[in-house]
């Protein structure tokens, strides 16, 4: 394996740092309005509490870093998001991933922001590649690098693989460092394509081992459209983290999926003496909540 970079983002006051030999990140994916009404509601009313109040909750659940998103029809994205960013860093303090279509949104957004955010996302789209990666450097914030191009999501690991390479190269060109470009492989619905579990491990597995960047994907993607999504997202999570995935998008709410997480790394010998796992176990003793239906699955950008 190439060897493992380290993705450091922070808050103002928080830094968190992405490593395969570190435990796996959770990067919570409940502030987006493509994928939760009630999300979208909130904004659509300005209501800002509602949104601090998900923030809050992901971060007593155990995410690390918050995915903020504020695209929804009839919604000005370029206004609203900078007051989205400020809100939510106003409640937590773990670090925000800026998820965004909008160039003049994601610009907004960063001058507002204090600390080093993470971009969701550039792709190997020219017209992406353009763009994004020089407001990343001039901004100094890390990136998710998407694998599809001009012509689609690749149908096979390798031509993904060369797709990441791409944005890699460029990234580099465009003077940001190895460290600071997370690839994702793209989870998809294995309801609608049956091989697409297997096609983003085995992508996970071979740009870790190529390049040893750091990896993410959108975990509920890959069980929309079937039963029992809880129990698919945290077996699909675990044999994830063992291809080469070090920060998951997903639900820190949903129990199975954490303790998956936790399972993993304690497997991989990322939780010394088992220490994370029996503290987890213990706060899993008191009364819980009604775990909340996993949302639709995030949209993958192909603009």
């Amino acid at each position: 394996m190439a060897v493992n970079f380290t993705t450091r983002v922070s808050s103002s006051s928080q830094t968190v740092e992405i490593c395969r030999g570190r435990p796996t990140v959770l990067i919570g994916e409940r502030i987006n309005p493509v994928v939760r009404s009630r999300m979208r509601q909130a904004l659509e009313a300005a209501d800002f509490a509602t949104l601090q109040q998900a923030a809050v909750r992901q971060v007593e659940a155990g995410a690390a870093i918050l995915d903020v998103n504020a695209e929804a029809p009839g919604i000005d994205e370029q206004a609203l998001l900078k007051e989205v960013v400020a809100s939510v860093a106003s409640a937590v303090d773990v670090p925000l991933c800026i998820d965004t279509a909008d160039p003049d949104a994601l610009v907004g957004a960063l001058e507002v922001y204090e600390g080093r955010a993470l971009i969701n996302s550039v792709t190997g789209k020219e017209p992406s590649l353009d763009v994004i990666l020089p407001i990343a450097k001039a901004h100094d914030a890390a990136v998710i690098g998407l694998c599809l191009d001009d012509d689609g999501v690749p149908d096979t690991p390798q031509a993904r693989l060369r797709v990441a390479e791409k944005i890699l190269d460029r990234a580099a060109r465009a003077g940001l460092d190895t460290a600071d470009v997370i690839i994702d492989p793209l989870a998809l619905a294995m309801g609608a394509e049956s091989d697409a579990g297997r096609i983003a491990l085995d992508a996970t597995e071979l740009i870790a081992e190529a390049f040893g960047v750091n990896i993410t994907m959108g975990i509920s993607n890959i069980s929309f459209g079937m039963l029992d999504r809880s129990a698919i997202n945290a077996a699909f999570v675990a044999m994830a983290i063992r291809a080469g995935l070090t920060c998951a998008i997903a639900n820190p709410l949903d129990r199975q999926v954490m303790n998956a997480v936790m399972a993993a790394d304690l497997a991989m010998g990322r939780d010394d003496f088992g220490l994370r796992w029996v503290k987890a176990y213990r706060e899993r003793q008191a009364p819980a909540e009604p775990a909340e239906e996993t949302p639709a699955p995030r949209k993958t950008r192909r603009k």
